[in-house]
């Protein structure tokens, strides 16, 4: 008579110990059963292990003897869980679900953060199968301001409304908490190709009212870039009034501007880290090319697409040379880098701040709205207003113990 089957979950937890896994294996491994499925949790120095197998009953009952013997050796409890067929069945069915990945960033993430969170994935029915920690372990006594804690948690169903979800996490982020909702697919795991708007974004200023203020129009220049940043004008008509100016302006003044310009927390790191994985990175900007190409010399970036001024007898003439790059130029040069890198656009990222940003953050794969205006935060599916440019390393899925 053939012996039945049987699937046995087990669960092992205690002071993580090396050779532990080795050992319980082991002892499958002597009676040939076979592994349906295994994962393993670390906090602090202590373990959680599930180990699901197929085995027959002649089998099980010795399995279970020589676990509780060596478990017992090891100093750590177990236990054991019979799994019914059509159960570990259904639960196979299952797997074909969505994936999903929500990400917790912030100087902080705090008990009642997660717990939102968790509570808005539990309303619109998805589990929670896994959660890691991708940031660092955090000291006691580290200043607030230092501080990065990012969780990441992965979650499966099938979720009738995406945008619903998307809604409720997004009404949680605010200078405390980001939080990104992404699609669990072969495309996040590839990103290629990441854009950056330069102006308020790699750097903590607009170039065009430092160079304003050189020239004495400064408040003129100011209220004009901010009336367009906030969507309430054209972004070319408004370029066009700004550079005209600027007439006049000897050329030296960007020399000294470039070499001063206040750099965006985590450009550094971030640049580093995305050249070290294979990333090409492009700015895209609104701004000038000069401070565009000083900007790549320093960190390295592939590309830089940007507007050019006007130059006459070592000074500006208040108008510009080309096509204006606004939001329709930004989208297009996306596009068009994605078909010269020979990638999927899907595997593009990209990071603004204002509304000229809003039609190539729509377009990437991933857009992210970087410390950004009400209406583009608004608009954008993913932000980060709580800490520096690195945040986006999280948001990519890249961990800090792997990456340092």
């Amino acid at each position: 008579m053939k012996n039945k089957v049987e699937i046995i979950q087990i669960n092992i937890s205690g002071e993580d110990k090396p050779g532990l896994t080795s050992s319980l294996t082991h002892i499958l491994a002597q009676y040939d059963a076979f592994i349906l499925d295994i994962g393993q949790a670390n906090i602090h120095s202590s373990l959680t292990m599930g180990i699901l197998i197929k085995t027959t009953a002649d089998k099980s009952g010795f399995i279970m003897k020589d676990l509780l013997f060596k478990a017992s050796e090891l100093g750590v409890m177990i236990r054991f869980t019979p799994v019914a067929e059509d159960k570990y069945d259904a639960w196979v069915k299952r797997q074909g679900r969505n994936r999903y990945i929500v990400t917790l960033l912030g100087r902080k993430v705090t008990a009642q953060n997660i717990a939102s969170v968790t509570q808005a994935i539990y309303e619109e029915g998805l589990n929670i199968d896994s959660i890691r920690r991708l940031t660092g372990r955090m000291p006691l006594n580290e200043d607030d301001r230092a501080q990065k804690s990012c969780i990441e948690l992965s979650v499966r169903g099938n979720l009738e409304d995406r945008g619903l979800l998307q809604k409720k996490l997004m009404n949680m982020s605010g200078s405390r908490l980001d939080i990104s909702l992404q699609k669990d697919d072969i495309y996040r795991r590839s990103r290629r190709l990441i854009c950056f708007d330069m102006d308020s974004t790699l750097i903590e200023t607009e170039v065009i009212d430092e160079l304003a203020k050189r020239a004495g129009v400064g408040e003129k220049v100011a209220e004009i870039t901010e009336r367009a940043m906030r969507g309430e004008i054209d972004f070319c008509e408004s370029f066009t009034e700004r550079v005209a100016l600027l007439k006049g302006l000897d050329v030296s003044v960007m020399e000294d501007i470039a070499r001063n310009l206040p750099i965006t927390e985590g450009l550094e790191r971030l640049m580093t880290i995305l050249k070290r994985v294979g990333y090409k990175t492009a700015i895209l900007s609104g701004g000038f090319t000069y401070f565009g190409n000083y900007l790549k010399q320093r960190f390295g970036f592939d590309y830089v697409y940007a507007n050019e001024l006007e130059v006459e007898d070592g000074k500006l003439t208040g108008r510009y040379v080309g096509e204006v790059v606004d939001g329709r130029r930004k989208a297009e040069l996306l596009r068009l880098l994605c078909q010269f890198e020979n990638i999927d656009i899907a595997q593009s990222v990209a990071v603004g701040d204002g509304a000229n940003d809003l039609p190539m953050l729509n377009l990437a794969g991933l857009g992210i709205a970087f410390h950004a205006k009400p209406k583009v935060k608004a608009t954008a599916e993913q932000s980060i207003s709580t800490i520096g440019l690195d945040g986006i390393l999280y948001f990519l899925g890249l961990k800090d113990s792997r990456i340092e």
